[in-house]
């Protein structure tokens, strides 16, 4: 049984690589969809006339929803399977959607988008469960193929945003509900897959005692505390990209807002491109190591960013995508390792505090935008990578687990 469980297989055929391939399409639609909301912001701004604390207050609403939401729904599915959970949460975003696009007042555009957070909560913890099912002891390279999915969906958003979203106006919104039925579709037939397994995911939880790294709870808390600080880090960093450089290109260099999109375009697509990067080389090198200088290693790149032209400020922004971005699934993986057989927990804390820290970083940034300026918030961000440092006191984790667990002659 343990060869079935950590066998790796091969990664172009067999059930497995078809049911990574599922999840990470679905991953696409669903952050595809999320994206279109920070990207129609400029529309929003315009038609509703919020100023940037109003822009904010609606990253932080959908991702203060999915961020206290993720990691109680991991808790539960940790303790009771749910195989068709990803279907239902998925028709909770069809329905933020269609209510985006209809919404008559600011109120309900909060009650739009907190459905659509609400999807998500249920999505990340239960698919990333998913992806570890099915990789076969390839852990860092099934969440890296799981995200970038994800950001791959999240960098088509924006452009479809200013190609379709821009000339249809707001109710245009409506036609990415048929993503969501096609996700739900799908989720429907990994949730049979996914029911098959159910017996193996227990015994996979019996086997995570033989494979687990003996550190004191001390040690663990430490590393957890570090992680989340990391995680801080990187998504207020990616929160002044994501939510505020549309705004940042069109003040200080007056683009247009197509043109700002396509920026935001190619910035989310270096980081669907880096984020496949991250979990292969972290399980060739060690998970420490990539956390490690993916955050440190785009210090030098954020605090140029504020002082560039814009050809420049393309050129870093894609660096930085693609460097940062290596960061989290490693850190995922490295989280799960730490705290084995509590996949839907540690995975729905990680989410939800990427999704948490992006919404809070959002609306605080938003503040000091009215208070300040856009590029003043910037120089400030520019200095948030130095956390990165942290990532030096994380314990070492391949080498002890090696040591204990041999490999399976399989």
């Amino acid at each position: 049984m343990a060869a079935v469980v950590d066998a790796p297989p091969k990664r172009g055929t067999g059930l497995a690589f078809r049911v990574l391939s599922a999840i990470s399409f679905c991953h696409f639609l669903n952050d595809m969809m999320q994206s279109i909301i920070p990207a129609i912001y400029p529309i929003l701004k315009s038609a509703y006339r919020l100023d940037f604390g109003q822009i904010g207050l609606i990253t932080l609403t959908s991702q203060l929803t999915a961020s206290l939401l993720q990691p109680l729904v991991g808790w539960y599915t940790d303790r009771r399977s749910t195989p068709y959970s990803l279907a239902m949460g998925m028709g909770s975003t069809l329905i933020g959607l269609v209510l985006l696009s209809v919404a008559p007042t600011f109120g309900m555009i909060l009650m739009a988008v907190a459905l659509v957070g609400v999807g998500s909560a249920v999505f990340h913890p239960e698919s990333s469960r998913v992806a570890r099912m099915a990789s076969g002891g390839q852990h860092g390279f099934a969440q890296s193929l799981f995200q970038v999915g994800g950001n791959a969906g999240s960098a088509l958003g924006p452009l479809l945003a200013a190609f379709l979203v821009l000339p249809g106006g707001q109710r245009s919104i409506a036609w990415f509900s048929a993503a969501a039925l096609v996700a739900i579709i799908v989720l429907s037939r990994v949730g049979r897959w996914y029911k098959a397994r159910r017996s193996l995911t227990v015994k996979a939880k019996e086997l995570a005692h033989d494979a687990q790294v003996h550190l004191s709870s001390t040690k663990v808390a430490l590393a957890l505390a570090i992680l989340i600080a990391l995680v801080f880090s990187k998504y207020f960093y990616l929160a002044s990209l994501t939510s505020y450089y549309t705004f940042f290109l069109i003040s200080k260099f007056h683009v247009s807002v197509r043109t700002a999109q396509i920026y935001l375009f190619i910035f989310l697509g270096a980081v669907a491109t880096g984020t496949i990067v991250g979990g292969p080389v972290g399980d060739r090198i060690g998970r420490k190591y990539v956390i490690w200088w993916s955050i440190l290693g785009v210090l030098p790149f954020t605090m140029l960013l504020p002082y560039v032209s814009l050809f420049w400020t393309g050129f870093l922004t894609v660096i930085i995508g693609l460097v940062l971005a290596s960061a989290f699934s490693a850190i995922i993986v490295y989280a799960q390792d730490l705290v084995p057989g509590r996949v839907g927990t540690v995975s729905g804390l990680f989410f939800g505090l990427a999704f948490g820290m992006g919404g809070i970083g959002a609306a605080l940034l938003g503040h000091l935008a009215d208070a300040t300026s856009i590029d003043f918030v910037y120089r400030v961000c520019s200095f948030l990578p130095v956390i990165g440092l942290l990532a030096a006191f994380l314990p070492n984790l391949e080498p002890a687990r090696s040591k204990q667990v041999s490999p399976s002659p399989n």
